[in-house]
């Protein structure tokens, strides 16, 4: 389980989950579940566009989800978030689609993009990970405070003059990111469990902000493990115990919070005197 060969898949992991704990946090506190499932989805015909074309995936990836983001920000002014959302997908997957009938090289990689390839890692994709999740943990960090009150009580961020617009559209940046750096290596429907089960659970547990969040990277990264290790022993898919852990956590969050009463968040955000300090 810890042998030479395995090194690179529990380095990758790690990071996956980091950041996926981080950037799943504001995803449940923001209600962004169906970006979060979406996003990872419109970058995955960008590596079939890239192998069409001769270029590096990684690029195909980051510009297709880049579009993910223009085409929710841009439908959203006119139609509800999620219909926004359904619509970027599906004109993404379309063009998709017509890139997979262009090209017979790609075709033998469609299941580790959905599923990943956690298990046959290289050197390369450990430094382009290792970069990416440096790059969207700075960023999370940047703009954590006026995020984190974006997501808790949108009018009260515009009073305080943070544009929930603007917010959203530098969160769904981060998040596109987020999943197209781990795309290659955990796959699209990995990334998404990872970052909505954890921080799910954790948000169950409790209401205090900085305790969720390091709560979501912790049941994350334990998730990651114990999906490893069992996958490792069972030779059965790391997805299967990824998606199982993450929902019994959640379940078991959910128990927990049934038994205890606390404050909401915007309650527990006006208590410790947040507004004041944007």
């Amino acid at each position: 389980m810890f042998s030479d060969f395995m090194v690179n898949t529990w380095v990758v992991a790690t990071l996956v989950a980091l950041v996926a704990g981080i950037v799943g946090f504001f995803v449940v506190l923001r209600g962004s579940s169906f970006a979060a499932h979406a996003l990872p989805l419109c970058s995955f015909p960008g590596a079939a566009a890239a192998t069409l074309l001769g270029v590096n995936e990684f690029f195909g990836l980051v510009v297709f989800a880049a579009l993910g983001v223009l085409g929710i920000s841009q439908f959203s002014r006119r139609e509800r978030h999620d219909v926004a959302t359904a619509l970027s997908l599906l004109t993404l997957l379309g063009l998709g689609d017509l890139f997979l009938s262009m090209t017979q090289e790609y075709v033998q990689n469609n299941y580790a993009m959905l599923f990943g390839q956690v298990l046959g890692v290289s050197d390369d994709q450990v430094m382009v990970v290792a970069a990416t999740s440096l790059v969207t943990v700075a960023a999370v960090i940047v703009m954590f405070r006026p995020l984190l009150l974006s997501s808790v009580s949108p009018a009260l961020a515009e009073a305080r003059g943070i544009s929930s617009g603007r917010m959203e559209l530098w969160f769904l940046v981060v998040l596109a990111f987020a999943t197209s750096m781990a795309l290659p290596v955990v796959g699209a429907l990995l990334v998404f469990s990872l970052m909505v089960g954890p921080a799910a659970a954790a948000r169950a547990l409790t209401n205090r902000p900085v305790v969720a969040l390091l709560l979501s990277v912790g049941i994350s990264l334990l998730t990651v493990w114990a999906s490893i290790a069992l996958s490792y022993t069972t030779n059965w898919p790391v997805g299967f115990f990824v998606g199982s852990i993450g929902a019994l956590s959640y379940g078991l969050g959910r128990v927990w919070g049934g038994l205890s009463w606390r404050p909401g968040w915007g309650q527990r955000l006006a208590d410790a005197g947040m507004s004041q300090g944007m």
